[in-house]
């Protein structure tokens, strides 16, 4: 079972540790970890994506809450959310396979967004499942460098009554 964490904290030094600290003290597998600030510059988000048995995700969720500079922690499946995640990836090119790089990027929607006379930098955000698809696709080239974040996500936006 993969479980998304969207866990406010407060933004200081060592929080990420602590965190961090809490899921290696307790054996508890990150698949993904983004952080970042958001809209008020002492509070970061962090978004956790871990995987486990029914028991471990209830048992991440209780000690997250229990840490100190934890502010609020909200929990969703990928049903209930909407996740991304951004990837580059840089190429060798030839003449050869040039125009089948294109036709890859432009049918799984990636954007080439540098370029030199041998290698070209291909953006991509998408959910997971599709940023890997990508270097699948790629895998007959020559890849010369991947960068990934890690998942953000937000629970789905939800109609409210007035």
């Amino acid at each position: 079972m993969k479980k998304i964490y969207s866990v406010l904290v407060e933004n200081r030094t060592g929080v990420l540790s602590k965190v961090a600290g809490l899921f290696a003290r307790r054996c508890f597998n990150i698949d993904s970890l983004t952080v970042g600030e958001t809209e008020s510059n002492d509070v970061s988000c962090m978004t956790i994506v871990s995987s486990g048995d029914e028991r471990t995700i209830e048992q991440i969720e209780k000690q997250l809450n229990k840490k100190l500079d934890v502010i609020k922690v909200k929990t969703f499946d990928e049903a209930e959310s909407v996740s991304r995640e951004l990837m580059l990836v840089k190429v060798k090119y030839n003449k050869g396979n040039r125009t089948d790089i294109i036709e890859t990027c432009s049918i799984l929607k990636a954007d080439i967004v540098d370029m030199s006379k041998t290698q070209m930098m291909i953006q991509m955000c998408d959910i997971p499942e599709r940023t890997k698809l990508l270097l699948q696709m790629l895998q007959s080239v020559s890849i010369v460098e991947v960068a990934r974040t890690g998942t953000l996500a937000l629970s789905k936006c939800l109609e409210t009554e007035q």
